[in-house]
């Protein structure tokens, strides 16, 4: 089930499992994991993107095998808050990945993910090279851990 809201994908989720998150890019998917506590985001891969279903099939085993109970895919709103064609294109994603998995999807803004990643690895002296690799599973890093953070607000109120 897709939820627009944290609060409603926090109601959806077990308690005690971990959070996948995703930066869906054009031509790649980073994926973070968070902790069994949800309280810390890690990044631990980049799929190549081929098409929908490979990419679906990659992911769903990858989220299986590390225990994942749902899914939090960046929504590259705009920097107004309008939504755009790359909007539109997550919630196809979502729509299509929900016919393959009962797990519930949310969505995190993740307006200047990829810029707070990228100056992230610039600090940690990473190269180039290296940063155009792994830059994808930062944001995703970066988007995971903002909706975790949301989530154990909304968990001590």
């Amino acid at each position: 089930m897709i939820h627009d809201s944290i609060e409603g994908l926090l109601a959806a989720l077990p308690p005690n499992r971990a959070v996948a998150g995703l930066d869906l890019g054009e031509k790649t998917i980073g994926v973070a994991l968070s902790d069994l506590r949800r309280s810390v985001a890690t990044p631990i891969e980049v799929i190549r993107r081929e098409k929908f279903t490979l990419d679906a099939a990659r992911l769903l085993e990858l989220l299986s095998s590390r225990g994942a109970m749902g899914i939090i895919l960046g929504l590259p709103l705009n920097m107004d808050g309008s939504e755009g064609p790359r909007v539109q294109s997550t919630r196809a994603f979502a729509r299509n990945l929900e016919k393959l998995t009962d797990l519930p999807i949310g969505y995190w803004d993740e307006r200047l993910s990829t810029v707070a990643a990228t100056r992230a690895l610039i600090e940690a002296d990473t190269s180039r090279k290296r940063r155009s690799q792994v830059i994808d599973q930062v944001a995703a890093g970066y988007i995971l851990q903002g909706a975790l953070d949301r989530m154990a607000h909304l968990g001590a109120a």
